[in-house]
């Protein structure tokens, strides 16, 4: 799976004009994550036709970029993300972004995107959705 991250100026409407950019280029957005940092905005999507959006986006103005991410499945109690990323530290794997993508009360849903992907795969094999 592949995520898209955006990195705009912080300012009203931009979150308006990447739906309606996707919307017209017929993308679903499957998940979105958006947040301010100092004077930037930094939205991270996921969609349901990853390389018409990224081209729509990368021919407008924002800057877009993409990373390779795994979903995981792990159970949702205190201590369960905890026990994974001991797994990534101790493979010495660098995690580049970690984010909650859903919760049911049972289980949560993780996209990690860590810097070995190969060795992440086989690291997390046991709990991966494919």
């Amino acid at each position: 799976m592949k995520s898209i991250s955006i990195i705009s100026d912080d300012r009203p409407g931009v979150i308006a004009e990447i739906c309606e950019l996707l919307a017209a280029k017929n993308v679903n957005i499957e998940t979105i994550d958006a947040e301010t940092h100092q004077n930037h905005g930094i939205i991270i999507l996921t969609v349901d036709k990853y390389d018409e959006a990224l081209n729509a986006l990368r021919n407008s103005s924002f800057q877009a970029v993409s990373e390779d991410v795994i979903l995981i499945r792990l159970e949702d109690r205190p201590g369960a993300l905890a026990q994974i990323a001991k797994r990534f530290k101790d493979a010495d794997i660098n995690l580049k972004s970690l984010r909650i993508m859903k919760r049911d009360g049972s289980n949560s849903i993780v996209a990690l995107s860590p810097d070995k992907l190969g060795k992440a795969l086989e690291l997390v094999h046991d709990i991966q959705i494919k």
